[in-house]
């Protein structure tokens, strides 16, 4: 099991804070200046990274417009386009990559991107990428993993619609191509995704079964998901980016704003922070509620000599008396010296004889 990774400048695992990803995918809108407008937004939500995908229309489908071409599922975004018009709207153009590039490093960010064949790795390679991200219907490419791990980077898997077969597959090849930096993303290929579909019990599943590092790619609207899925033991969670909803766009539907990204980050910040470690008894930051604790308090003054019945003790608030569960080896003893009311009680307090179970 990969306890970590390092993705540039950055360390991935569980015991780092989370690798938060904005990805911009279409959201551009054709506009390279809306491109450098998104990643500058995203550096002030607070991401890890942002994510472009590279490739063409050519690369990736063919210039079709009749049967399974066509995108007819009535649910979808995208119904009544066909394969090769949607990613001519959505394709990042190559040769915006470089300025891109540049310019989110200039912030700070890590910057790397999901290629969708074997020349748009040669392309990022140029580029010097940190890692390269495989998107969900691309985990059962295997000539173009094993072309990726060839450069030795980490590689960031989505798992969106994988068996567990097609994702041993992919991790094979992988780990046999010469990469052994794998973080895996529970995700479903739904754009928005219903939280009911996201089963993020998955993920520890994954890192249990696989021995790699786990995430999250959420399509769900909100941040709700993804803290969960911190709280699960996601160590990436990536989500689509946008300026506004309203500006419309391939992906802006389910597309996170600036401010919401800027939620995300600070919850699932606070999360991580609050998974800790297996903890029992007082911290420190417990001192003083833990002394209101109650313990046991004289109720009345009393004279040395008297036996002892519940009408002479309580269990109240504070803690500096002797534990309520002693109270019923308290009964019957004699007081030794004489009490005050609002004396915490203690064994110091009474006669007791030897075979007295204190």
């Amino acid at each position: 099991m990969i306890e970590k990774i390092k993705i540039g400048s950055q360390t991935i695992g569980l015991g780092f804070p989370p690798f938060v990803v904005a990805e911009l995918s279409g959201n551009h809108n054709g506009s390279l200046e809306r491109a450098k407008a998104l990643i500058r937004a995203a550096k002030e939500a607070g991401v890890s990274a942002v994510k472009l995908q590279t490739y063409t229309a050519d690369t990736l489908t063919l210039d079709r417009k009749d049967g399974e071409f066509l995108i007819d599922e009535p649910k979808s975004l995208w119904k009544g386009k066909n394969l090769y018009e949607l990613y001519q709207e959505a394709s990042t153009p190559w040769e915006w990559h470089a300025p891109l590039f540049e310019y989110a490093r200039s912030l700070g960010l890590e910057v790397f991107s999901s290629p969708f064949d074997e020349t748009a790795v040669d392309f990022l390679e140029t580029l010097e990428v940190p890692c390269y991200k495989i998107a969900s219907p691309e985990i059962v490419d295997l000539p173009l993993i094993a072309k990726i791990a060839a450069t030795g980077k980490p590689v960031i898997i989505s798992t969106g619609g994988a068996t567990v077969a097609e994702i041993e597959d992919a991790v094979s090849t992988a780990r046999k191509g010469g990469c052994q930096e794998i973080v895996l993303l529970k995700c479903t290929m739904a754009y928005p995704a219903s939280p009911e579909d996201i089963h993020l019990r998955t993920i520890p599943d994954l890192a249990e079964r696989f021995g790699t590092l786990v995430g999250l790619s959420d399509h769900t609207l909100g941040i709700g998901v993804s803290i969960a899925g911190i709280a699960l033991g996601a160590s990436v969670v990536e989500k689509h980016f946008t300026l506004a909803r309203s500006d419309g766009g391939v992906d802006s539907a389910f597309s996170m704003e600036p401010h919401e990204f800027k939620s995300l980050v600070e919850e699932a910040n606070r999360a991580w922070l609050s998974l800790g470690k297996v903890q029992y008894g007082p911290l420190p930051s417990e001192s003083t509620s833990f002394s209101h604790r109650p313990s046991l308090y004289f109720t009345q003054d009393i004279e040395a000599g008297t036996v002892i019945t519940d009408q002479h003790i309580r269990s109240v608030r504070p803690g500096k008396g002797l534990p309520p569960k002693e109270l019923p080896h308290i009964l019957g003893l004699a007081v030794a010296v004489p009490i005050k009311k609002g004396t915490p009680v203690l064994w110091s307090h009474f006669h007791i004889s030897g075979d007295h179970p204190k």
